[in-house]
């Protein structure tokens, strides 16, 4: 869809630290994540809300998830993950995405406030990406 971020990140229109690019979607770094290795996951497909994605695609579309927390707590070596969505309220990208946060025990996460941070360069999020792709299942 025109003007849509996320329809230009799986175009290979705008640039992403992608993590994995498959038929049931596509996973990216968030550039602000809530910290560092925050995933986003998206369909390929423009969606705005889970009601719009096919029921023939949510074992895909969740398996691909499913895959990611795993990858992202073993390949960052995270004590957990914190797997988010929001449907239009708080939806700051009106394209269906899932949050894959990695989580640590103590790491201040309270409830629903996100604060944000930012990684140090390219070279520092490529190799969060580069860990988590390593790491899937």
């Amino acid at each position: 869809m025109a003007g849509c971020v996320f329809c230009g990140i799986v175009a290979g229109e705008m640039p992403a630290f992608r993590v994995v690019d498959e038929p049931a979607g596509l996973a990216f770094l968030d550039t602000r994540p809530v910290f560092k290795g925050h995933v986003l996951v998206v369909p390929r497909t423009h969606l705005v809300t889970l009601a719009d994605l096919p029921p023939e695609s949510l074992a895909d579309y969740f398996g691909l998830v499913r895959r990611l927390a795993v990858a992202v707590e073993a390949g960052l070596g995270a004590g957990g993950t914190f797997v988010a969505m929001n449907n239009k309220v708080s939806q700051s990208v009106p394209h269906l995405h899932t949050h894959v946060v990695p989580r640590t025990k103590g790491d201040g996460l309270r409830g629903f406030f996100w604060p944000r941070t930012r990684y140090a360069d390219d070279a520092e999020a490529t190799s969060y990406a580069d860990r988590i792709r390593a790491a899937l299942p």
